[in-house]
């Protein structure tokens, strides 16, 4: 992610990204079996998958070939908490009302009703999907509207949150920080884990969005300065648990 150095703005802008590419490089990998203990068993962790669904990995306008790419260490971490006991997996994805206010500002995505709005199969053909608990949702918040944050309410118990899905700077950010924020709120003792290999967005590069006249979305860009961003605000970011 090397930046151009032209003036001392700009060297000061490329000073910051090599820092951060350094940050990124040098996350530390998370034991599953060790946040296990540290919450006090595995009642007390819970998985918060958010929209790993076809819209965004194989189908439609904003499905994403680095989206799609995450499906496979997403169901290998679901399939570890299992094995180890975790029977708390929440999924929110995107189910829009046709005439969703949301695609004003992206194009019309995930119907409700559609195959673009279903969880992804690697998922859903997981053995244990009859644990999932999952809340459709018509905008950004998995949180708005959803009964996410009574389901919240109803598990003070967990207290180790791993988050995992797409896009980093949107859909993951808005439930880290919700989960984060709400834990703060409320003075309770909850950590916020975001594994990096489970997490990522889509890329729009800057000639790409001027011919099409759209906004540029520099993949690399923003999901490393949204990693950053959460970590600066209390989210434990990893680069894998194990």
């Amino acid at each position: 992610m090397e930046i151009a150095v032209s003036s001392s703005r700009s060297e000061e802008i490329g000073y910051f990204f090599n820092y951060l590419d350094d940050w990124s490089e040098a996350l530390p990998d998370a034991s599953l079996t060790e946040l296990i203990d540290e919450a006090g068993g595995p009642d007390c962790i819970g998985i918060f998958c958010v929209d790993m669904c076809n819209g965004f990995c194989t189908l439609g306008p904003l499905a994403s070939d680095r989206i799609e790419a995450i499906i496979s260490p997403v169901v290998s971490l679901f399939k570890l908490a299992f094995s180890k006991g975790v029977m708390n997996f929440t999924l929110t994805h995107d189910s829009h009302d046709p005439a969703a206010t949301e695609f004003i500002d992206y194009p019309p995505h995930c119907i409700r009703g559609t195959k673009e709005s279903d969880i992804v199969p690697e998922l859903l053909e997981l053995p244990f999907s009859h644990l999932y608990n999952i809340f459709p949702k018509n905008s950004l918040s998995s949180s708005i509207g959803t009964g996410l944050d009574s389901w919240l309410k109803s598990h003070p118990e967990i207290t180790r949150q791993v988050v995992v899905g797409d896009c980093t700077d949107l859909c993951t950010y808005q439930l880290a920080m919700h989960l984060k924020l709400t834990a703060n709120a409320a003075n309770l003792p909850c950590q916020v884990i975001l594994p990096k290999d489970c997490v990522d967005t889509y890329d729009i590069p800057v000639e790409m969005a001027k011919s099409a006249g759209i906004p540029a979305h520099p993949a690399e860009i923003l999901h490393s300065v949204f990693l950053y961003n959460m970590a600066c605000n209390g989210v434990r970011v990893v680069s894998q648990i194990y």
